[in-house]
């Protein structure tokens, strides 16, 4: 029988049976949950994992246990820029021997709207099975992957008080924070455009709340540029959406020459709609941000702004690591610096002579 099971059995979380059954000095929420998890691992002769029990040994400190929020994406994981992030701060959490407890994927935390709306207590405790007033959950540490809003992240911090942020958005000084600025990112890819001369940009993306559609007006606005609300096209960040998208803007009778779109996978989505139309001669320069792994493989090659994933995963676990071993206190950020990686799918304006979008 597993630890899961024998959690699924007693009515309690995986990490707090693995602490009652490797840790005999471990003080549990009640006796009474105590006893049920001995006895339930009692009548299915429940053997603890070697291995696990050698982790144990082999850790000088504290052996925490880390649980990630996906504030961004469902767990049908439209964005693969959260799935690549989440493998690698994985990596990291197991290279600092500690445990992952559990993966909680909650989008609504990033809805500006419906964060207001609702009493974000009691969403977070249905869809995690935690609850505030009489916890049976411990866990030490919380890693919050995308835009999370000042009142979820409130909610989550009557929760956890060891939580570190990574994100493309500032979380206001609320919690230890690993960023990549959304608007600077923004800024870059659109400054590339008007640097190939291109006056006639669009933007595809969220705008609601978004650094991203704030660092594309700035852009616009620093080189000189009008922003024309024909060519936005609001949209979720998915690459379905960037395929109907682009087009609605291809069917428009006065159209961008550059777009920037707001992540990888809905300039990918744009990208074959372009390639699948290419007779209708519309091919504008496409430019977005992440640099995710099927950036370097699209046809043709997607220039795009690279987040550091690796580093900012890297850097928000030593953060974490830091003020679980009690030596920082103070919020603290790190901000990391995007870069343009130049490649195909952005040309001068009216430089058709390329097969880019051919075959």
């Amino acid at each position: 029988m597993s630890i899961r099971e024998i959690a699924r059995e007693a009515g309690t979380s995986i990490s707090t049976v693995s602490r009652v059954l490797n840790d005999p000095g471990y003080k549990c929420r009640s006796e009474e949950l105590r006893d049920r998890i001995r006895e339930v691992a009692m009548e299915h002769n429940y053997t603890p994992n070697p291995a696990a029990r050698f982790l144990k040994a082999k850790t000088p400190e504290k052996l925490y246990y880390i649980n990630v929020l996906m504030a961004r994406t469902d767990q049908t994981q439209t964005d693969p820029f959260f799935s690549e992030l989440l493998r690698v701060i994985e990596t990291q959490i197991r290279k600092n021997t500690c445990i992952l407890s559990h993966v909680w994927y909650m989008p609504i935390c990033s809805n500006e709207n419906k964060c207001a709306r609702l009493d974000m207590d009691r969403e977070i405790d249905a869809a995690t099975g935690l609850n505030i007033n009489s916890p049976d959950e411990e866990f030490d540490g919380l890693v919050i992957v995308g835009k999370c809003c000042d009142k979820a992240l409130n909610a989550w911090k009557k929760r956890c008080k060891h939580i570190v942020s990574i994100n493309r958005n500032s979380t206001t000084k609320l919690v230890d924070e690993v960023t990549c600025d959304g608007m600077k990112i923004a800024m870059t890819a659109v400054e590339h455009l008007a640097s190939l001369g291109h006056t006639q940009i669009g933007y595809i993306g969220s705008c609601h709340h978004e650094a991203r559609y704030r660092g594309f007006q700035a852009a616009l606005h620093q080189a000189g540029l009008e922003l024309i609300p024909d060519y936005i096209v609001e949209t979720d960040q998915t690459e379905r959406m960037g395929y109907e998208a682009m087009e609605e803007l291809t069917l428009s009778d006065d159209r961008p020459t550059g777009i920037y779109c707001a992540n990888d996978i809905t300039a990918i989505g744009a990208l074959k709609y372009i390639q699948k139309n290419s007779r209708k001669h519309y091919h504008p320069s496409i430019i977005s941000a992440d640099d995710i792994d099927d950036a370097g493989y699209t046809k043709p090659m997607l220039t795009t702004v690279r987040l550091p994933r690796d580093e900012m995963a890297y850097f928000a676990i030593m953060i974490l690591m830091d003020r679980l071993n009690k030596n920082h206190t103070s919020i603290c950020r790190m901000e990391f610096e995007g870069t343009l990686m130049v490649r195909e799918s952005c040309r001068p304006p009216g430089d058709d002579d390329w097969s880019g979008y051919s075959g």
